[in-house]
């Protein structure tokens, strides 16, 4: 049968109707989601991370951090991915997000997956994979991770200014989690994270040069890299100085030993009450500290992009479909 162009235009037009509608669709999230549409989507994501963790140990922290800044923006939508338009900015400018890494990898998952199984597998799926398999090569659990996320067709660079910020205190981050239905546990669990990766001396000078709550050889060492004078550019610095690149409790010793890189680092202890109590039982309960990161890690991807948001399965994660 011959088709006009006019009727390859309404096909695409309804391929393209279909894709975004079926996207907004009312779903539940399931670990199951593409065992018929793409078996293979966890060996594909594993495969990649493997390859790129063993040329390059530090993209595994990066990828766990972009799922936060993902998620903490309008949901896990993968909206961080989008490059800017003449309709949107994109994320990736925001402030926060400029060093955020990582893109590149979701980038070849995503054409393996595109090859294996096209216009079925979630950018957002790929983040949240991704970030998982992360915790798990640097030495930490793995757990099921629902699936069926879609993804959104607009960024919100006002919205990724205001991440949670390293410098804010105690009752602000727990503010800013209980807005995304997080709770104190869970932001504790959640900050676990970094007991492995690196941050900029922008984000910790005024922990190292000012605060008063901090061991003061600690302090010192960190000084040396970050200077109080802000005309200088310092250098980078590890969470945690003992094991830097594996998942493990150390964070928590090292707040109660005062030694938290970061004021919201540290603002999780020292307040006292049960607050100080959970922080003290993760120092001394590595298994306990694993299960809840797990538990709050899923909780965190099952946060949901706004009814309002445009979604689908994007072809491209740097761009909508049909741009």
């Amino acid at each position: 049968m011959a088709f006009s162009k006019g009727s390859w235009v309404a096909i695409a037009f309804l391929l393209f109707a279909a894709l975004v509608s079926a996207a907004n669709g009312d779903h539940k999230l399931s670990a199951r989601y593409y065992d018929k549409t793409c078996p293979n989507v966890q060996r594909v994501v594993q495969t990649v991370m493997a390859n790129t963790v063993a040329r390059d140990p530090s993209v595994a922290p990066a990828l766990l951090r972009l799922f936060f800044h993902d998620c903490f923006v309008n949901g896990c939508d993968a909206s961080i991915l989008l490059d800017s338009t003449p309709f949107f900015e994109s994320e990736k400018d925001a402030v926060p997000n400029t060093s955020v890494r990582g893109y590149e990898v979701i980038d070849e998952i995503k054409s393996v997956l595109e090859h294996d199984c096209p216009a079925t597998v979630s950018c957002s799926d790929i983040i949240a994979l991704a970030s998982r398999d992360a915790v798990g090569m640097l030495g930490g659990p793995s757990w099921n991770m629902p699936l069926g996320r879609k993804d959104s067709r607009r960024a919100d660079k006002d919205g990724a200014e205001n991440l949670p910020s390293p410098h804010d205190n105690f009752a602000a981050l727990v503010s800013m989690f209980r807005d995304r239905g997080l709770d104190a546990r869970d932001m504790t669990a959640l900050s676990g994270a970094h007991t492995v990766g690196m941050a900029n001396c922008v984000n910790y000078r005024d922990r190292v040069n000012g605060d008063a709550d901090i061991d003061t050889s600690f302090a010192g060492i960190r000084r040396q890299t970050c200077p109080a004078d802000r005309d200088i550019d310092g250098g980078m610095a590890p969470f945690d100085e003992q094991t830097p690149m594996r998942f493990d409790n150390a964070y928590y010793k090292d707040l109660i030993a005062r030694r938290g890189l970061l004021t919201s680092d540290q603002a999780l202890y020292g307040s006292g009450g049960s607050q100080d109590d959970l922080v003290q039982m993760y120092s001394t309960n590595g298994a306990r500290f694993t299960k809840d990161f797990a538990k709050a890690m899923v909780k965190m991807g099952n946060i949901s992009p706004s009814k309002e948001t445009p979604v689908e399965v994007r072809l491209n994660c740097k761009m909508i479909n049909w741009s």
